[in-house]
C-alpha cells in the first residue's frame, strides 16, 4: 500500500493523532521555555531578577508537577476517560502562562512551572493509551511517531520567537498552546476500548466506525471485546503492576524509560542555549537552539516515515547508536576545551550535539511511546503509564538540579560523561530485551511478550503490509 493509500484509508485515525499532538504541542511549549526565557531572566534589564539558583530550581520546577500529575490522572483516565482528561490538561497550562503574564516574582514563576509540570504529567500518560486504543496496528507506530513529530513544532515557535520578544510576550505566545489543543481535540472521539470497558457498546461501534471511516466494523469490535472482557477478570492497581505476570511487559517500558530519562537530551532542550554559550563557534547561540528544534523534528518526520517499514528494533538500537556516540564527543570536547580552543573544535562539538538530536529522535524520543501503547495489558496500562511518568519527572529533576550544579563546580564534561554510560547500558539493554512489534495486534504482542519473543516471526501479511 503507497503513503498516499494509507493516509486515505486512515486518514481520520491520522487526524485523531495530530488532534492529540497539540497537546503534546501544548506541553512542549512550556517545556522548551526555560532556554530562551532563562537569559532574560538573569539578564540586568530582568523583568524579574533571578540568581542562577533560582534558575536552576525554575527549570527544575515542572519535573515536581511532572512526578506528582500522573498519579491523580491514572484513576481519571479509567473513570471519566482518556479524552476528557486529556481535555482536563489544558486547565493548569493556561493557568501557567497567565501568571507568567502577570506574576511579579520567582514565586509565580515556580507555580506556572509547577503547574505545567502537572498538565505534562496528565498529557504524557494519558495520550499513549488514547493512541494506542484508537489506532489501528498496521499504523499505530506511524501515527504515534507522527504525533510526537507535529508536536516538536513547539521547540521551533519557541526556540526560533522566544529569543527576540519581550518576556511578558512570550507568555501571551505560549497561550496558543491550550487554545490549539482544546479546539482541535474536542471534536474527537473517546477510546473504543474505554467505551467497551464501561459497556458501552453503541458508543463504542461508533467510535470504531468513524476512526475507520467504515460501517462494517463489527469483527474487530468482538476482538476487543473480548480482549477487554479478559482483562476484566483481573483488577487493575498501581500494586498490580509488580505482579509476576506482567514482570516482562513492565521490563520493556522501564528500559525505555531508562534510555529516555538519563541520555540527558530532554536536559539539553531546557538549557540549549546556556550550553551553546560555552560552545566555541562562529554561531550565536540562539541560531543554535533554533536549529537544534528544527533538525529535532526533521529527525522525528524521518521516523514517522520508516517506522511501520523498517520496525521499532532496528531505529532504537541505531538511536541508541548514534546518541551514545554523540554525547561521547560532547564530553571529550568539555573534557579538553579552553577559552582558547580553535572555532572548529566548538563545531566538532555543535556537530555532535546535533548527531545526539537526529539519533535521539528518530528512536529514543518517539518509540517508547507506542511500546507504552502497545505492550501493556489494560488492568496496568493506566497506573504503568502514570508510575513511568512520575519516575521520567523524577528523573527530569534531579538531571535540571544535577546539571547546574556538576557544570558549575567540576564542570560540563562529568554529566556527558555520566549520558554515555547511560547510553551504553540502554543500547544493551534494548537489544537483549526488547521485541519487535511492527504490525502486530495487540493481542499478538502480549503472546509474544509471555513466551520472552524479541524478534518477531515474520508472516505472509507482513510482506503485502506496505506492498500492494
Amino acid at each position: 500500500m503507497s503513503v498516499s493509500q494509507l493516509l486515505k484509508a486512515h486518514f481520520n485515525e491520522y487526524l485523531a493523532a495530530l488532534a492529540v499532538s497539540s497537546a503534546l504541542f501544548m506541553v512542549i511549549l512550556c517545556m522548551s521555555w526555560s532556554s530562551p526565557a532563562l537569559p532574560k531572566l538573569l539578564a540586568e534589564d530582568s523583568p524579574i531578577p533571578i540568581t542562577a539558583d533560582d534558575g536552576s530550581w525554575i527549570v527544575a520546577m515542572i519535573s515536581i508537577g511532572l512526578t506528582l500529575g500522573p498519579f491523580v490522572t491514572a484513576k481519571a483516565a479509567d473513570g471519566i476517560g482518556r479524552k476528557r482528561t486529556l481535555l482536563c490538561a489544558a486547565i493548569p497550562v493556561t493557568t501557567g502562562w497567565l501568571l507568567m503574564a502577570f506574576g511579579n516574582s520567582v514565586g509565580y514563576l515556580y507555580l506556572a512551572r509547577f503547574l505545567f509540570g502537572l498538565s505534562s504529567g496528565m498529557v504524557f500518560s494519558v495520550k499513549p493509551l488514547y493512541l494506542g486504543e484508537s489506532c489501528s496496528q498496521n499504523i499505530r507506530g506511524s501515527a504515534v511517531v507522527l504525533c510526537d513529530v507535529c508536536s516538536k513544532l513547539a521547540v521551533i515557535v519557541m526556540y526560533g520567537i522566544g529569543p527576540h520578544v519581550e518576556f511578558r510576550t512570550l507568555a501571551w505566545i505560549g497561550m496558543i498552546g491550550p487554545i490549539v489543543f482544546v479546539l482541535s481535540f474536542m471534536w474527537m472521539p473517546e477510546s473504543p476500548h474505554f467505551l467497551l470497558s464501561k459497556g458501552k457498546f453503541k458508543e463504542a461501534e461508533s467510535s470504531l466506525a468513524w476512526l475507520r471511516r467504515s460501517s462494517n466494523v463489527t469483527k474487530e469490535l468482538e476482538a476487543m471485546k473480548e480482549f477487554v472482557q479478559r482483562s476484566k477478570h483481573e483488577s487493575g492497581s498501581f500494586w498490580r503492576m509488580f505482579a509476576p505476570a506482567y514482570r516482562k511487559n513492565i521490563r520493556i517500558v522501564w528500559i525505555l524509560l531508562f534510555g529516555m530519562s538519563f541520555t540527558g537530551v530532554f536536559m539539553i532542550m531546557a538549557y540549549a542555549q546556556t550550553i551553546f554559550i560555552q560552545i566555541s563557534s562562529d554561531i550565536k547561540p540562539s541560531a543554535m537552539s533554533l536549529i537544534f528544534g528544527i533538525i529535532q523534528t526533521l529527525s522525528s518526520a524521518l521516523a514517522a516515515l520508516t517506522i511501520d517499514r523498517v520496525g521499532r528494533r532496528p531505529l532504537l538500537l541505531f538511536s541508541t547508536g548514534g546518541t551514545t556516540l554523540g554525547l561521547l564527543v560532547i564530553c571529550v570536547y568539555f573534557t579538553i576545551s579552553t577559552e582558547n580552543d580553535a572555532p572548529f573544535l566548538g563545531w566538532m562539538a555543535f556537530i555532535a550535539m546535533l548527531l545526539v538530536v537526529v539519533s535521539f529522535g528518530m528512536g529514543l524520543l518517539v518509540i517508547p511511546p507506542i511500546y507504552d501503547a502497545e505492550v501493556l495489558p489494560i488492568p496496568i496500562r493506566a497506573y504503568t503509564n502514570a508510575t513511568s511518568t512520575s519516575i521520567f519527572g523524577l528523573a527530569y529533576f534531579m538531571n535540571m538540579k544535577l546539571f547546574q550544579i556538576l557544570t558549575d563546580n567540576v564542570g560540563a564534561y562529568v554529566p556527558f560523561a555520566g549520558y554515555t554510560v547511560a547510553g551504553l547500558i540502554t543500547g544493551v539493554l534494548i537489544y537483549i530485551y526488547v521485541p519487535e512489534t511492527k504490525g502486530r495486534s495487540l493481542e499478538e504482542i502480549e503472546h509474544m511478550i509471555a513466551k520472552g519473543q524479541v524478534k518477531a516471526v515474520k508472516r505472509a501479511s507482513d510482506v503485502e503490509l506496505f506492498n500492494g
